[in-house]
């Protein structure tokens, strides 16, 4: 093909560069070493969904210790349903979900067994007894044997939630159990064919839904080194983490994501659930509640420290700092302050759940940010369990971890 001219007006005259030129400095914009902080590794660091081996290594160092809060952190998950040995896996081909999981034909199974096969994968690492790894091994096993779809109106979100737990697990086992597990090419093409299909383009739902999507499908991408699908999956996070915590760096109305089409301020009001005034920290359902907030919340911190082991650390863009004024924002109300007249009508629903513990340490401890509210919070509620959606066993695994 040839070179068409790509035309730059500059004081009055027109510079001409070809196109090929233009894309060779373009590609050079974006080598590595530019503050690209979307782009794949170059290589992939394992284990690496959310908690890596020098976490890991510092949880089992303090646990074997008889160390709190991860001790007592510990003990509360190995008590756990999703501990237990006697677990049998409940998969099933069709997974259908459809608002509040209402039908829920396997929504709570898969879900449940797929936090069950990372609480084995931890309990594994931790005591170093092959019975663990082998009934994570067993769990994943029966649901890459079998499943083939996820239906009905809730099946994006409902996808993003289980293929955020199945990557932590596999990226445990297969890199750190030396017993085998002959099926892994499996479980991998379940997670490329039946899971990432189901959440790799995004959605326009409200901002918790695609950020819980975008977390597992970055997952899905480093289990399978995918650097495709990680790019991806990182853009359209960037974009809605900056549409869901509003600064007010952004202007007057919080940022949007194009595809919505929120491009009058009645829109944007609306569509956050009717609050017209913006601070700090506000998200874009704080007013539907603090449980939904806190999926978003979570969420955008667990790509974050995937995206750190990885060896792109985002904590210092202005993701972290979204993430830490989302924090110390729902914290300060979380904990029992009233809402003002102009925050929700004055009306707000608590219910953030265990979501405080990575961003916490990733931003007051590693980064030195004074967060009292959240810290307060976030030693209240240790040791945080589960929200047996996509949550768990954090106190254990990023509780003060310096890793």
């Amino acid at each position: 093909m040839p070179n068409t001219p790509t035309r730059y007006r500059r004081r009055g005259a027109f510079l001409t560069v070809t196109t090929a030129v233009a894309t060779l400095v373009a590609g050079l914009l974006a080598w590595p070493g530019a503050d690209r902080a979307e782009a794949a590794p170059a290589t992939f660091t394992h284990p690496g969904v959310t908690v890596s081996k020098t976490q890991l290594d510092f949880t089992r160092d303090k646990v074997l210790a008889g160390a709190q809060p991860w001790k007592g952190a510990y003990d509360q998950m190995m008590a756990s349903k999703y501990a237990s040995q006697s677990r049998v896996p409940k998969p099933r081909a069709v997974v259908e979900c459809g608002s509040y999981s209402n039908p829920n034909n396997g929504c709570t199974d898969e879900r449940e067994d797929a936090i069950a096969a990372y609480t084995n994968a931890l309990a594994w690492y931790i005591t170093k007894d092959a019975r663990y790894a082998q009934k994570s091994i067993q769990l994943m096993d029966a649901w890459s044997n079998t499943i083939t779809d996820h239906t009905n109106s809730n099946a994006p979100l409902q996808t993003g939630w289980a293929a955020s737990s199945w990557p932590k697990a596999a990226e445990i086992i297969k890199h750190t159990y030396t017993g085998g597990w002959p099926n892994s090419g499996r479980f991998g093409t379940m997670l490329r064919n039946v899971y990432l299909p189901e959440i790799i383009n995004g959605s326009n739902s409200n901002g918790n839904w695609e950020l819980s999507m975008m977390e597992a499908a970055l997952g899905i991408s480093v289990f399978l080194e995918d650097r495709a699908s990680y790019d991806k999956a990182m853009a359209t996070f960037r974009t809605r983490t900056a549409a869901f915590v509003y600064l007010t760096s952004d202007g007057a109305y919080p940022k949007t994501k194009p595809s919505q089409n929120l491009n009058t301020p009645a829109k944007i009001i609306s569509y956050w659930q009717g609050q017209s005034t913006f601070v700090n920290g506000l998200t874009q359902e704080t007013c539907r509640d603090f449980t939904h907030t806190g999926y978003g919340i979570s969420a955008i911190s667990h790509v974050a420290e995937t995206s750190r082991i990885q060896g792109q650390d985002l904590y210092g863009t202005d993701v972290g700092e979204r993430l830490r004024h989302a924090l110390g924002f729902q914290a300060k109300y979380e904990l029992g302050e009233a809402a003002p007249s102009w925050l929700c009508g004055g009306t707000i629903h608590r219910g953030l759940g265990p979501i405080t513990e990575v961003g916490y340490n990733a931003m007051h401890n590693r980064l030195g940010h004074a967060m009292a509210n959240t810290e307060t919070l976030t030693q209240r509620n240790r040791p945080s369990a589960s929200n047996n959606l996509f949550v768990a066993w954090e106190t254990l695994t990023h509780g003060d971890n310096p890793n």
